[in-house]
């Protein structure tokens, strides 16, 4: 029986420490610094991309709509989606897949 208190005490530190790891960025509302440590494949020019396509055509719905930056394509989008998100306020994005609905 100690053995299994152990082990979950273990699993249970383990689990919190991944989860807090795991930082998400808004990307309706990061900044270029934000946007460039956050993402993999994003440096600072793709960055500013982000934030002068958001300024210029709106907020994102989805996640998905990072696609429509020059330099993003699904597979940038794919190897990020668990670090991004649109926000609260962005309208049919399912926040528990960053997918538009």
């Amino acid at each position: 029986m100690l053995k299994l208190k152990k082990l979950l005490l273990g699993f249970m530190l383990f689990s919190s420490a991944w989860g807090l790891s795991a930082e998400t960025v808004d990307i309706n509302s990061a900044t270029v610094e934000q946007l460039s440590k956050s993402m993999n494949g994003i440096g600072k020019s793709k960055a500013e991309a982000i934030i002068q396509d958001r300024e210029k055509n709106g907020k994102f719905k989805s996640v998905d709509d990072l696609t429509r930056v020059k330099g993003i394509g699904a597979a940038t989008v794919e190897k990020n989606r668990d670090k991004i998100t649109v926000g609260m306020d962005a309208p049919n994005s399912d926040p528990v897949t960053n997918k538009a609905k």
